[in-house]
């Protein structure tokens, strides 16, 4: 009897967006009066970092700080119409929304820093720190906030903008099936080294290996999060979760509360590598694609695949129990027997 190691991998491609009667998102941007810009979506963050993006996208167009970036989820009553948080859709459909309304925002925004300094808008620019200044020059330029100031309580202007990004329903052609149900796919690679105990059957993951293709990513780190994050969610998938085991009578036998649902704890989380391939998407916001619900797919083939390496054993159906692996390899000793 041993502990016997083994490596795995499986690769995933993953669609962003979905295909029904179209798949839009609204977004509206407006300056306050000071210089703050409010972002306002119906789009919800479930704490994968959606506001945090959409303040990033809202930013990088407009040509000003972060900080003065204000995101606004308010609600599907109030707000700006959104399909909704899922399919992997928030950052690639918001995203482009809220870009096209940023555009929208930054033309008025200069044309009203032109007319306080009586140029051309088409000659100025935003240097990142909140100032519009007259290109090739350091001396002529005005703040954003003199400008939300000048627009608001001189020149009468709204400084807004509207934005919808809509991918359009796609049907088959009846005589190939031929269709574009997605915007784009991402793609991913996890490699899963295990080690098994062969007498009693448990399964440790000892490291994970993450590899994404994700367009770009926006925000790295965040990114990453998801990334590990749902990596823990396809290890508890594959060793711990069983998706209503004892069905139609699952309140009986089943667990009722999380002190007796099994989820991996801090000691079975494995280390984890995790890079990122940026292949830009021509229809994605600055180029990024959908990461969110395809992180916890590959985990779970990939440890699949570790254990058979490590003790032959091929497991089909999970969670990958101790019991199941102990019966895979009793059929295999009785094979090598027979």
């Amino acid at each position: 009897m041993a502990l016997r190691q083994g490596r795995g991998y499986a690769a995933v491609n993953y669609p962003t967006g979905m295909n029904l009667g179209g798949d839009p998102s609204q977004a509206l941007v407006h300056a306050t009066t000071m210089g703050g810009f409010v972002v306002t979506l119906s789009s919800v963050d479930l704490g994968q970092g959606l506001r945090t993006v959409i303040a990033q996208c809202a930013a990088e167009t407009l040509g000003l700080p972060i900080e003065n970036i204000i995101v606004d989820t308010a609600d599907t009553d109030t707000g700006p119409h959104c399909m909704g948080t899922f399919a992997s859709r928030g950052t690639h459909r918001v995203g482009n929304a809220v870009i096209m309304a940023a555009r929208e925002a930054r033309d008025v925004m200069l044309q009203v820093a032109a007319d306080e300094l009586e140029v051309d808008a088409e000659d100025l620019e935003t240097d990142g720190t909140g100032f519009i200044r007259l290109k090739g020059s350091s001396e002529k330029k005005i703040h954003v906030s003199d400008v939300a100031l000048a627009a608001h309580f001189r020149q009468g202007r709204t400084i807004s903008g509207r934005g919808i990004f809509l991918k359009e329903p796609s049907t088959p052609v009846p005589e190939t099936g031929e269709m574009d149900p997605d915007s784009c796919q991402a793609h991913a690679c996890t490699v899963a080294e295990v080690e098994v105990d062969d007498e009693t059957g448990v399964i440790e993951v000892l490291r994970l290996y993450n590899t994404y293709e994700i367009g770009r990513a926006l925000n790295p780190a965040i990114a990453t999060q998801q990334v590990e994050g749902g990596a823990w969610m396809g290890l508890s998938h594959a060793l711990f979760e069983s998706t209503e085991p004892y069905y139609p009578h699952s309140r009986e036998h089943g667990p009722v509360d999380f002190t007796e649902y099994l989820m991996p704890g801090p000691a079975d989380i494995p280390a984890q590598t995790s890079l990122f391939l940026e292949r830009p998407a021509a229809d994605g916001p600055f180029g990024a694609k959908g990461i969110g619900e395809m992180t916890a797919n590959a985990p779970i083939p990939a440890i699949a695949n570790a254990v058979y390496d490590a003790v032959g054993v091929r497991l089909t159906s999970m969670p990958f129990t101790p019991e199941k692996v102990l019966r895979g390899l009793d059929e295999l000793r009785a094979g090598r027997a027979g």
